[in-house]
């Protein structure tokens, strides 16, 4: 036998196609495709379509429809995955920890809440969904409703000796005036991801600013709401 056929028998045979693509399994898969949505959704908005999307990722088409039939279900995939896949409990847990004054609590919560919705795709996703009419800003903002807002609401009539909301539930006026706040916060990420605005204070400055005018402001919205309910 010659040199040149033992090189030859000796070489391994290159690795083509399909066969040379390390092979995921079907978890590992649902999770590239999602994370892979994650991003395209981020770049090119909700018109973007599954046939760019499966090129993009490097598979085909019904590779892609065996995990997700329709794109309504990667959407809701994708909101579980970026939205509530990164809340973490403890932050509950932090608003609502009365070993800590209550401004301490509200400026943890929300530099830690910012940590994670101030990440470009986050907020790029949110508001592509928006224009788009996705529900992923309905279902985003009744979470926020039940875990953040109302939370908060409580916490500052326990500070404040006003009625439990147990007793007394939480009113339109308290809800809105939370909402005021929350998004005041959010849209700061909103300025420094998508129009590269940058602000005037830092974050943990704004936080508090933001946190200290709703301290100020919500007893006082909170005692005129609950006096008026009593009367009707």
């Amino acid at each position: 036998m010659t040199e040149s056929k033992v090189s030859q028998r000796s070489k391994p045979k290159a690795a083509s196609g399909a066969a040379g693509r390390r092979r995921l399994s079907p978890i590992g898969r649902k999770q590239q495709i999602v994370e892979g949505a994650i991003k395209f959704f981020a770049e090119v908005g909700f018109d973007g379509g599954t046939r760019q999307l499966a090129k993009q990722l490097g598979i085909s088409q019904p590779l892609l429809y065996r995990y997700f039939p329709n794109k309504d279900d990667l959407v809701r995939e994708v909101y579980e995955a970026l939205f509530v896949g990164r809340w973490k409990q403890e932050w509950s847990d932090i608003i609502s920890d009365h070993d800590q004054p209550l401004r301490q609590r509200l400026v943890t919560f929300y530099l830690r809440y910012t940590d994670i919705i101030f990440d470009p795709q986050w907020i790029r996703i949110y508001l592509f969904a928006g224009l788009k009419g996705l529900e992923i800003n309905l279902w985003w903002s009744q979470f926020v409703d039940q875990h953040i807002l109302r939370r908060i609401g409580a916490e500052i009539r326990r500070d404040n000796d006003l009625p439990d909301i147990d007793k007394v539930a939480i009113t339109a006026e308290e809800i809105e005036a939370l909402w005021i706040f929350h998004g005041g916060i959010f849209y700061q990420g909103v300025r420094q991801k998508v129009y590269a605005a940058g602000p005037g204070l830092d974050r943990a400055a704004f936080v508090g600013i933001a946190v200290d005018t709703l301290i100020a402001a919500l007893p006082v919205i909170a005692r005129g709401a609950v006096v008026a309910e009593g009367k009707d």
